[in-house]
């Protein structure tokens, strides 16, 4: 991994949050951190030139203080910050195309009271070319735990074996095997179409076991690549007979990172979020990681 961690900075504690977050990933990888701050475009046309001056001046001190404060933290972090003018979301697309990695927080500035997830999160993770991190306020976020809870560390991935995707399960199993995680693999699954037919009344516990016993046996061979890729990353898989954003949002309570995937379509050029995706965004307490694939 060469490209650089990336992370979007408006001073709010979110974004401030995600840049901690972002900064822990960057030393983790071995790569630079790049800071951007964008100052979105004023609603009046006709605010006076020292006004919109004053706004940009202000965004630099901020951005000049969050690069210091990390580069502390940090000191074998090569920490960079950058302002760009315009919609901050689009600078932040635009950002993404050379980095390996977009963490923004949850929120920024804009929004109101018990909003969960803004535009600009929702933007990003929907379009970005790399996967983004999503990281709310308070989280148990990887680096702030001592040597036990790290320890204890998991990451959790959505991954369905009838459609296994390697991009969102590399991500996953990288992440956990480079902080010593362990990861817990989820995948929801339903009764099958004749089990629910109008002459189907009653469906047995015999049945049952037998289709759960068969997607357990399916996702574990699914996922055979990647645990003999990752040796050292010790992994417990979970089928749940559940929604599979609730399956997702129950299985990460606690957990420092989950990971779902989202498919690119060259059709949607602002990019498009599935709803188990958009689901766990909105309800997620820990970081989610958003990472594009075309399968």
């Amino acid at each position: 991994m060469t490209h650089p961690v990336l992370a979007g900075v408006d001073g709010s504690e979110r974004s401030l949050a995600a840049a901690g977050w972002a900064a822990r990933e960057a030393a983790s990888r071995g790569v630079p951190l790049r800071l951007v701050h964008a100052s979105p475009p004023l609603p009046d046309t006709a605010v006076p030139g020292p006004a919109v001056d004053r706004l940009h001046h202000m965004g630099a001190q901020m951005l000049q203080r969050v690069v210091a404060d990390l580069g502390d933290r940090c000191p074998d972090v090569e920490v960079g910050g950058e302002q760009a003018d315009g919609d901050p979301a689009t600078a932040l697309l635009v950002a993404a195309r050379d980095a390996g990695l977009l963490v923004v927080g949850t929120r920024g500035t804009g929004g109101f009271g018990g909003l969960a997830v803004g535009r600009v999160a929702l933007r990003t993770a929907a379009a970005a070319p790399c996967p983004v991190v999503l990281v709310p306020e308070r989280s148990g976020v990887f680096g702030e735990e001592g040597p036990a809870a790290r320890g204890a560390a998991q990451v959790v991935v959505g991954f369905d074996a009838h459609r296994p995707v390697g991009e969102v399960a590399d991500f996953a199993f990288s992440a956990a095997d480079s902080r010593g995680a362990d990861l817990r693999a989820v995948q929801a699954w339903a009764f099958p179409a004749e089990a629910v037919s109008p002459r189907t009344l009653v469906v047995t516990e015999e049945d049952r076991a037998t289709w759960e016993d068969q997607e357990v046996l399916r996702l574990s061979d699914a996922l055979r690549p990647w645990r003999e890729k990752y040796p050292g990353v010790a992994v417990r898989t979970d089928v749940m007979l559940l929604h599979p954003a609730e399956a997702l949002l129950n299985a990460s309570r606690g957990a420092a990172l989950l990971v779902v995937g989202r498919r690119t379509d060259p059709r949607a050029p602002e990019g498009r979020l599935g709803p188990v995706t958009h689901a766990v965004l909105h309800h997620a307490r820990c970081p989610v990681a958003v990472v594009p694939h075309a399968g």
